[in-house]
Formats: structure tokens, C-alpha cells, sequence
């Protein structure tokens, strides 16, 4: 099973070639962040264009309107939802099972300015749904916006910390745990980071970066339990050229 992983950054005048992008490809699973009203029903057609005809996107509440961002995920095969409890902002994560039995979750995690604790409930309500144990495989993926930093025995800093790793006295250890409660938190459930487990620690990468100097973090992410992870890229190239400001993940899962 091809995956692909990319947050598009609500682009309406670069959807056509985004789309152009994906469907050379001919992936099994699109996962996408960043959707929008304006975008939502031109990315449900050319992704129907692609083989990719089921498709669902995350239900926002009443305040959508000020928070148009979505996640949408697209399939082969047929999907049915699943509940999240606990989601602050509901449009940004979905849950679907997909025939033949492997469930997906697609997040967009809020940034950490954000008020309210929206990123920190976000990342806990998804590992309150994840921890518990399944028996069917499943794929955890988007933009995590995190961490600020990896280093090469694995540990991660969160943006509780500043650029020299000092915690902020304003976030603090709390802040933390719980930003951290996927990439590290679902470890002990199964889940495993696919483009670490590939390529380890070693290799710096970046998936979002500035525009005006050099530099970046790794905020999109895979992580997978019960599945095994034959390949998982970034497609650099794409961010590049200016179609988003986040790298497509593309990975080849299959059954053990």
C-alpha cells in the first residue's frame, strides 16, 4: 500500500498542479491537511479522478468558520468513520477504517501559540483513542508540529523548550509530556516512527522550513503499529517549488 501524507496549505491556485503531483503517484491512501471549504469539493474530484473515490474530511463545529482548516483522507477502498472523543478542534483529526481492516488517523495538530491548550489536548485525545489496543492494524498521520528538535540517541524536544533546549517557564514539563504524547507516548503501544525506523536518528530532515533563511523542523510524520514500513521518503521537491511549505511523506506499508 502506497501512502501519501502532505499538508497543502489551503492553496487554491496550486491545487491543480498538487493534484497533478498526487496522481502521478497513484498512491492507495491520500491523507491531506490544510483543506478548505474553497478547496474541499475540487480535491474530492480530482482525487476521485485518481482511483481515490472514498473520501471523507472532519467534521468542524459551530466556530469552523473561524477555523476553516481541515483534514481530508482519500482511499481505493471504503471508509467509515471512527469516533476521536475529546478534540478541541474536531476538523482537524479523522479517524477512518478502511475495508479490509486498517484504521487511519489523519491529524493536523494545532500550532503551540495557539490559545487554550488546543495542540496539547489535540495530541492527547489522539493517544487516548490510540492507546487503546486493536486488533487490526493502524497508521497514525500529518502535521504534528513537533518536535523543535530530534537528536541522534532519539530524544526529542518539544516546543516547551527554546532554542537551547532550556524549558520555558511559561509551558514547563507538563507542556511537554504532553506535546510529545504521540511521537514518544504511543511508543509503548506498538507504534513506531517509519521514517526513523528506515533511516534512524542520524539523518537531520526537515519537512516545513522558511522561506528567507535556511532551517526547518520535522513536523509531518507516520507513525505505525501492526504494519510494516518497506519505504518512507519526503518528496522535498514539491515544498521546493513552492506548491506548499510542507514536504509530501510518501511511505510503502504492507502486512507482515
Amino acid at each position: 500500500m502506497l501512502l501519501l501524507s502532505w499538508n497543502v496549505a489551503g492553496r487554491v491556485n496550486a491545487l491543480p498542479l498538487q493534484a497533478e503531483r498526487v496522481q502521478s503517484l497513484r498512491p492507495d491512501v491520500v491523507c491531506l491537511q490544510e483543506v478548505t471549504p474553497t478547496t474541499l469539493p475540487l480535491w474530492r474530484e480530482r482525487l476521485a479522478e485518481a482511483g481515490l473515490p472514498h473520501a471523507m474530511h472532519a467534521a468542524g463545529d459551530e466556530g469552523v468558520a473561524r477555523r476553516p482548516l481541515m483534514v481530508l483522507t482519500a482511499a481505493a477502498v471504503p471508509l467509515s468513520g471512527l469516533e476521536i472523543p475529546g478534540l478541541p478542534w474536531p476538523e482537524r483529526a479523522l479517524a477512518v477504517l478502511m475495508e479490509g481492516d486498517i484504521e487511519v488517523v489523519n491529524v493536523h495538530s494545532p500550532t503551540s501559540p495557539k490559545p487554550e491548550r488546543a495542540k496539547l489536548d489535540t495530541h492527547l485525545a489522539v493517544h487516548a483513542h490510540l492507546a487503546c489496543a486493536a486488533s487490526h492494524p493502524r497508521i497514525l498521520c500529518g502535521d504534528l508540529n513537533t518536535p523543535r528538535r530530534e537528536h541522534a540517541d532519539g530524544t526529542l524536544w518539544s516546543f516547551a523548550r527554546d532554542q537551547y533546549g532550556r524549558l520555558r517557564e511559561d509551558r514547563g514539563e507538563e507542556w511537554e509530556h504532553d506535546e510529545l504524547a504521540l511521537l514518544s507516548g504511543l511508543q509503548r503501544h506498538g507504534f513506531s516512527d517509519a521514517f526513523r525506523l528506515i533511516h534512524g536518528y542520524g539523518q537531520r530532515e526537515i519537512s516545513w522550513g522558511w522561506k528567507r533563511w535556511p532551517g526547518g523542523y520535522r513536523l509531518d510524520h507516520l507513525l505505525v503499529d501492526g504494519l510494516e514500513v518497506v519505504a518512507c521518503t519526503y518528496e522535498h521537491g514539491w515544498r521546493e517549488e513552492g506548491l506548499s511549505d510542507h514536504s509530501a511523506l510518501l511511505a510503502r506499508l504492507r502486512r507482515p
